[in-house]
């Protein structure tokens, strides 16, 4: 598989030398959503996970992590961060508050740490792949190793229905 040039977040894995294997699945600059790239890339749904970022009711920014093909429970998740609501960040502020493009944003290397949450699915799976830092690009990581590299906390965050 071809690779591209190193990313911040495949930098910061390096440097915690924290072992990764980088996959490409698209060349183009378009947005897909994370099923779509399971698809693109020949992966099973339950392996790719998105990165949501959010504001508390307090104006905090978390991120959360989950499997492409769920949702997120906003109400489990605001729990999990011991907010009383979160709310989605609009995809134009992405950019400035995390360094990352919307179909791009991953939690390792953001522009600052804000506090991660994995869901709990995560750690039933061998490895995981997550966005590289850059659109077309993954990161297949084991969810021990990345909850390594973001300092996630783990908690159910799914919607169940």
């Amino acid at each position: 598989m071809a690779k591209s040039k190193k990313t911040n977040a495949m930098r910061i894995l390096d440097r915690l030398k924290i072992d990764y294997k980088e996959e490409i699945y698209r060349d183009d600059n378009e947005f897909v959503s994370a099923v779509d790239a399971a698809k693109q890339a020949n992966h099973k749904p339950r392996e790719v996970y998105k990165t949501i970022v959010t504001y508390g009711k307090s104006k905090e920014v978390y991120v959360f992590v989950i499997r492409g093909d769920r949702k997120i429970d906003l109400k489990k998740a605001a729990n999990s961060v011991d907010e009383k609501s979160i709310t989605m960040v609009n995809p134009n502020d992405l950019k400035d508050l995390t360094g990352y493009i919307k179909g791009g944003c991953t939690a390792i290397g953001m522009k600052k740490n804000y506090p991660v949450v994995l869901d709990d699915d995560a750690i039933n799976n061998d490895f995981i792949y997550v966005s590289g830092g850059k659109r077309g690009v993954e990161i297949k990581i084991a969810p021990n190793d990345y909850i390594k590299a973001t300092n996630a906390k783990v908690c159910d965050i799914k919607d169940e229905n």
